[in-house]
């Protein structure tokens, strides 16, 4: 950088009070310093020596300039310095946005372990179920559950996420199990008010065949928790994700239905990481990432019911 050479050689001339010693202490000659001298006062327009036989010394707008390029000289060696050392240490600050449910229950609970692990590393988590902008919201990992991950940002798949049609063994004894599809049009069915099929609970036959189901109920949330408190409640069924309903199923509070079925959300099925190119490499990212491998392989936690009904 031009301009960096010629304010370190400003400096080092106010330093050492001769443009020949600092020639001598930036190893390059007297006439490459008077040169940049000359550069910057030109470009300010304005003396920054007061030159005579004997010394050098400052003009007013010398004096202003000096104070100014020590501060932003020593940014410079900091910033050098901070980004030679970043190393395989995590450390600063990670921003992690993550959906509400999901962030909650399974993402919260790592930054206690990130920080305890990493005593440099701070962690802020971010819930919201609305798309937030990686670079201006100065997101370092958006965790994001979509059909197509964006083209500006790198994209990690992390894990598929199961969804069911369930209710609780309760309602189901008392108002009947749907055996098809068109059974359901009996039944009080909960869909996320903001999806896109809201209106509507669509599943996929093992023929391909897409069946929609007008929803019959009668109050509906934009809340994951609240359709799940609803179902359990006893107040119908709802096409829930695993990672939320899979506890309850696996304490025998709720009961899947239609399983030959895939039900279809305008969400998609697979959990991305999202990130810029430019946290690719960084140490908090990557640790942060191979937490979430460690949560989710060889199984995730909420798909632990169906090894449980599976066994003897």
């Amino acid at each position: 950088m031009h301009w960096l050479n010629s304010w370190e050689s400003f400096v080092k001339v106010v330093e050492t009070g001769s443009m020949a010693e600092a020639a001598r202490r930036l190893d390059c000659t007297r006439a490459q310093i008077s040169k940049q001298i000359a550069d910057l006062e030109r470009q300010f327009g304005a003396r920054l020596f007061e030159r005579s036989t004997r010394k050098l010394a400052l003009t007013p707008s010398g004096e202003v300039f000096h104070q100014h390029a020590l501060r932003a000289l020593d940014a410079v060696a900091s910033t050098e310095i901070a980004v030679r050392n970043l190393g395989d240490t995590p450390s600063g600050l990670l921003r992690i946005s993550a959906s509400l449910t999901f962030g909650r229950l399974y993402i919260a609970p790592l930054l206690p372990r990130l920080t305890a692990q990493y005593p440099e590393l701070e962690c802020e988590l971010i819930l919201t179920d609305q798309l937030v902008d990686l670079v201006d919201d100065n997101i370092d990992l958006a965790l994001r559950h979509t059909k197509a991950p964006p083209d500006e940002a790198v994209a990690r798949r992390l894990v598929t996420l199961n969804r069911v049609l369930c209710a609780t063994p309760a309602y189901l004894a008392a108002h009947g199990t749907p055996t098809q599809p068109n059974d359901l049009a009996r039944h009080p069915c909960f869909g996320y008010l903001q999806a896109a099929s809201s209106n509507t609970l669509d599943l996929l036959g093992q023929d391909g065949e897409q069946i929609s189901v007008p929803l019959a109920s009668r109050f509906r949330f934009n809340s994951l928790d609240c359709i799940l408190d609803a179902v359990l409640a006893g107040h119908g069924l709802a096409i829930l994700p695993t990672y939320l309903a899979g506890p309850e199923i696996q304490r025998g509070r709720l009961q899947t239905v239609l399983d030959d079925y895939e039900p279809l959300t305008g969400f998609g099925r697979q959990l991305y990481a999202c990130y810029t190119p430019s946290r690719v490499r960084l140490p908090k990212v990557r640790v942060f990432l191979d937490e979430l491998e460690r949560l989710f392989n060889p199984q995730p936690p909420w798909e632990r019911f169906r090894s449980a009904a599976r066994s003897p």
